[in-house]
């Protein structure tokens, strides 16, 4: 049981760390969400089931799906930003 909880939590560090060094939005936000489907296994191997529900529900559920809206909404303003610069030169 041990070795699992030591995996897992080596596991954490490794996604925390490549959440951020990562640059593609899109695979932050699932090794974030893996990050969380990780944080709730470690919550059951602790025997801290509410916290585990909670973690599943809001840490990997709520934020997960916040983050791919923001995602999506971003990659149309980018691409909105670009439309309006190509018809800014197609004008002037």
């Amino acid at each position: 049981m041990v070795l699992v909880e030591v995996i897992l939590l080596s596991y954490l560090v490794v996604a925390a760390v490549t959440v951020c060094a990562m640059k593609s939005l899109l695979a932050s936000v699932i090794i974030f969400a893996s990050y969380g489907i990780a944080m709730t296994v470690i919550w059951v191997l602790l025997a801290a089931p509410d916290l585990a529900i909670t973690e599943a529900a809001v840490g990997t559920g709520i934020s997960s799906i916040l983050f791919f809206v923001v995602a999506k909404r971003i990659r149309a303003m980018e691409e909105e930003s670009r439309e309006e610069k190509e018809l800014k030169k197609n004008a002037g």
